[in-house]
């Protein structure tokens, strides 16, 4: 029995922390950014439906592959369960965006 990998993946957007799980993660293709892939959400086997989820499952609904910038990813985990993918408002924590960009490219002088 083959065991599939699942990473959790928390990172900001707008003032907002997104936690979503995801069976593929890399530095991808494009530089400064995180390639997520193979987004996984929790299947609706209960009448109870969890509002924050089904929120962050229509806001990644047709979406294949992500691009997330480097700066703007809080941590990524490996995890052995799937938690609840949610959206939660970024209030008085100790938590900011960095503030400039990773790199800048120097004068040619």
């Amino acid at each position: 029995m083959s065991k599939k990998t699942l990473f959790k993946v928390v990172f900001m957007c707008q003032g907002q922390v997104y936690e979503i799980y995801a069976r593929s993660v890399s530095h991808g293709e494009l530089f400064g950014f995180v390639e997520v892939e193979e987004l996984v959400f929790g299947e609706r086997t209960t009448v109870v439906v969890d509002p924050s989820e089904e929120k962050i499952k229509s806001e990644f609904e047709n979406v294949k592959r992500t691009y997330l910038p480097m700066h703007s990813v809080i941590r990524i985990d490996e995890v052995d369960k799937q938690g609840v993918s949610k959206i939660s408002r970024l209030e008085n924590g100790n938590v900011a965006q960095f503030p400039m960009p990773v790199y800048t490219p120097r004068d040619k002088g």
